[in-house]
């Protein structure tokens, strides 16, 4: 195990009708004009957010409003919330919906208080030294972001989709409540729990060794993943099974399940220029990338593979042929995406295979993409994608 620092701040606030509670975190976490920030009208029709402006007005906290934010976040919206925090004088963004929401409510927290374009900070042209405080009530169990110091934004010039990453952009509270969750589309309920699950693979194929801990932690929320999913899309108000999977959520990415070892991101890196271009789901482009990922690197560590394999999916082992069980296990991923719904080749996505030029060439790839567990170049991307192009389970 690597040495590591592990620092998460956020205060989780669990459970049914906490979302009641946001005033007085506010008020604790010195906020004094909020911003309230929210995606479409769904928090309206639900009535959240009349709930959430209630308690600001009982505790004497302003506020002010915006809505509208998109499924992988535009540049733009970013752009007016920093205009109006500047001339509002908030001191606190409030983010109420899913991962989408609170990353542009952290590119608002990060451009407020900078002097150059926010996204300098997603081009690593500068790095966080300060952001306004944000808080959320999650609605969408996903994306990890309420417990994270990510934030990934697409810029609308060229669809450009990046990330930037800082503890100064963990959230200070963040107000988990499975009821908001339990009138998620089926469809958007599975791409959810594979972005969950996703989390936890780019954790779990590393080069460090002697990491058994965080190994059955990341084999812990796996398979409480594969076990509460389906019971979701049978039963979409089975609170219990909606509470296992919104906190597997958050363990999945505050990394905890990632502390002292090498980490991947690449199939992320992959994925983001998928969504960029073609504006899909995350989750549903992971579906996609994923196990075509695995299935390219697998050699390079198949004793993982196989592990993965017999631990999570349940397969037996072969110690003649590891590499039998190690292809059986990526196998096992993609009928458990299928079984929920996820598209797993470029055709249930809609992605062209003729783009894939386009896609390596906006990733960037140059000299290489540094991953945790393999580097991939440019003719490795290439080589990834076409394998997702006509991807099946076999």
């Amino acid at each position: 195990m690597e040495n590591f620092n592990f620092y998460s701040p956020t205060e989780f606030v669990f459970g049914k009708g906490r979302e009641v509670e946001c005033g007085e975190l506010v008020a604790k976490y010195g906020g004094t004009k909020v911003l309230i920030h929210y995606g479409s009208g769904s928090v309206v029709r639900s009535g959240l957010l009349d709930r959430v402006k209630k308690s600001l007005e009982d505790k004497g906290i302003p506020y002010v409003e915006l809505g509208g934010v998109q499924p992988n976040p535009r540049d733009t919206k970013i752009y007016e919330g920093i205009e109006i925090c500047r001339k509002e004088n908030v001191d606190f963004i409030l983010s109420v919906g899913g991962g989408s929401c609170i990353d542009s409510s952290k590119g608002i927290a990060l451009g407020t208080l900078y002097d150059g374009d926010f996204w300098d900070f997603y081009t690593r042209k500068a790095f966080p030294e300060k952001a306004l405080p944000v808080g959320t009530i999650l609605t969408i169990a996903a994306a990890g972001s309420e417990g994270s110091g990510a934030s990934v934004v697409t810029k609308e010039d060229g669809m450009l989709k990046r990330d930037v990453g800082s503890d100064i952009l963990r959230p200070r509270f963040s107000i988990l409540n499975p009821e908001l969750t339990c009138t998620l589309p089926a469809y958007q309920t599975a791409c959810g729990a594979t972005d969950i699950m996703a989390h936890v693979f780019e954790r779990y194929f590393t080069n460090t060794k002697e990491v058994e801990i965080t190994d059955r932690l990341c084999e812990a929320v796996l398979l409480t993943m594969i076990k509460e999913t389906p019971r979701v899309i049978e039963d979409p108000y089975n609170y219990e099974a909606r509470a296992n999977i919104m906190w597997a959520g958050t363990v999945a990415h505050n990394d905890i399940v990632g502390v002292g070892r090498s980490q991947d991101w690449n199939s992320h890196m992959l994925e983001h220029e998928l969504s960029g271009l073609y504006d899909c789901a995350h989750g549903a482009g992971l579906a996609v990338i994923m196990p075509s990922w695995m299935e390219y690197v697998m050699n390079h560590n198949v004793m993982r593979f196989a592990q993965m394999a017999v631990r999570v999916w349940g397969c037996e082992m072969n110690f003649e042929n590891p590499e039998a069980t190690a292809k059986e296990g990526i196998n096992c991923f993609r009928k458990f995406l299928v079984s929920i719904g996820m598209p797993i080749n470029f055709a249930e996505l809609g992605a062209k295979e003729e783009d894939i030029p386009k896609l390596v060439d906006t990733l960037g790839v140059g000299d290489g993409v540094r991953g945790g567990f393999m580097e991939l170049n440019a003719q490795d991307v290439t080589n990834i994608y076409k394998i997702a192009v006509d991807a099946k389970v076999r």
